[in-house]
């Protein structure tokens, strides 16, 4: 029976067409409200530190609170999704990025501020976990890690967005109240994330675990499949419909290797200091001695970066790999992260510094950055893979978390150190995606479990 589901590619064929494609992009605008509030904080911490006269065990705190809520709402969004599925749980979410921008905007005091950064750490951590698995879950294999990695182009145009928002508002608002302008602008791209999820389709993957065969089916249809009812026959096959009506655990023997690459990935995802950098990208800069608005300008030149070299990696992962994308990254940002530890070893050359970031956001844009949602988003089956996609995601913010509340503190002994420890993180993951990591591209989301010897 399993062989007879065991179809290349191309024999299951999927148009594109405006159902599938506006599936996936307002699946993947969560990724937007993610990297806009996440980056946001940098140009703001300057009026903050001076408003509430904080201490870098209170910057830190200001920065990782959000944090905090991610973790909570990674985790919980498995079980969310499984139950109620993604495009109604990515619902929720919306509310909370809405909800956190006002209060964000409103807040009388850091008390207040820190509850509303909490809120929007919640909604963070659960759209980064069921935006891609939507994603996935709506996308033809030969498409899948492009549309996938639309949510990642989301997640780095969010933060190329904050970065420019809080140069021009830094431009036009003066004073302490600044950062009310930086935090509040979030509530437009929030309110239209929110309207356009009642306008998408359920995944029909997530029906077919709910037993609702018939309306699987006609979600296939509409999503521009050639043979709905051959594709539905895989996922059927693939889901066990007589063991979908009970729970399956995440936790057990057989799903050990994909478990393990989702929680790698995710750790090496914020040992090389991506989030560290970006949080604290106007601190570095002000470490090395430039003024308030270069440090803005220069964090919008860093954030083009990032966008550049991820739609760079879109047009590849796909045929080059995302595990080659991986270990060419890892090179590029071992040299750059080098390179910044000598700066602020020496105290000179600080004008290398920009251009040394840059190369490190780019090596990064085309490798972690591009492959993280996609890669965790396909190695789990069916029945777990919105577990697993939790379990990869809470595992990337709980790292986030400590590296973010830490940063300020280990920088004060030498702004080098945290470098040299990023360039030694990167490169102990170039020989863990060596030797451990399997390549995913062009199988089926159905064939990835006997790809990866996973047990029925």
């Amino acid at each position: 029976m399993t062989a007879t589901f065991s179809r290349e590619v191309n024999d299951l064929d999927t148009k594109l067409n405006l159902t599938l494609v506006k599936g996936v992009l307002v699946g993947a605008l969560g990724g937007l409200l993610f990297g806009f509030d996440t980056a946001v904080i940098a140009g703001s911490l300057r009026s903050l530190r001076t408003l509430f006269v904080l201490s870098p065990l209170r910057v830190g705190l200001t920065v990782s609170i959000a944090l905090v809520g991610t973790v909570i709402g990674s985790m919980l969004s498995g079980s969310l999704g499984e139950r109620l599925g993604g495009r109604e749980s990515l619902r929720i979410f919306a509310a909370c990025y809405l909800v956190s921008a006002l209060g964000c905007a409103l807040a009388p005091n850091w008390v207040a501020l820190l509850l509303f950064r909490f809120i929007a750490g919640l909604a963070i951590g659960g759209s980064s976990v069921l935006g891609p698995v939507y994603i996935a879950e709506l996308s033809p294999a030969k498409w899948r890690g492009r549309m996938v990695g639309a949510f990642q182009i989301n997640i780095v145009l969010g933060v190329l967005a904050a970065y420019l928002s809080n140069y021009l508002i830094g431009l036009a608002v003066s004073g302490v109240g600044e950062w009310r302008w930086q935090l509040g602008v979030a509530t437009v791209p929030a309110a239209l994330f929110l309207f356009m999820l009642f306008g998408i389709p359920r995944s029909a993957r997530w029906l077919v675990t709910k037993g609702r065969i018939e309306e699987a089916r006609q979600v296939l249809g509409q999503l521009g499949s050639e043979d709905p009812r051959a594709e539905l026959a895989e996922i059927v096959e693939s889901i066990h419909p007589e063991r979908s009506t009970q729970v399956e655990r995440l936790f057990q023997w057989k799903y050990r290797y994909p478990i393990f690459l989702a929680m790698a990935l995710a750790v090496f995802n914020q040992m090389t200091g991506i989030n560290a950098i970006i949080y604290y990208l106007n601190d570095i800069f002000s470490m090395a001695g430039f003024s308030k608005t270069s440090s803005d300008l220069q964090a919008v030149a860093i954030g083009l970066t990032n966008l550049l070299a991820t739609l760079l990696a879109m047009t590849m992962i796909d045929r080059i790999g995302r595990k080659t994308l991986l270990l060419v990254g890892s090179v590029g940002m071992v040299i750059c992260l080098a390179g910044v530890s000598v700066v602020f070893l020496t105290h000179q050359h600080p004008r290398s510094l920009l251009p040394l970031l840059v190369g490190y956001i780019f090596s990064f844009g085309i490798s972690q950055g591009a492959v993280i949602w996609v890669f965790i988003s396909e190695v789990f089956p069916n029945r777990v893979r919105a577990k697993g996609q939790s379990l990869g995601s809470s595992t990337h913010w709980v790292m986030n978390a400590i590296i973010a509340a830490l940063f300020p503190l280990v920088a004060t002994g030498s702004p080098a150190y945290p470098f040299i420890f990023f360039g030694l993180m990167v490169l102990l993951q170039f020989f863990v995606v060596l030797w451990v990591f399997p390549e995913t591209k062009g199988t089926t989301l159905e064939g990835m479990g006997r790809k990866l010897g996973i047990e029925s």
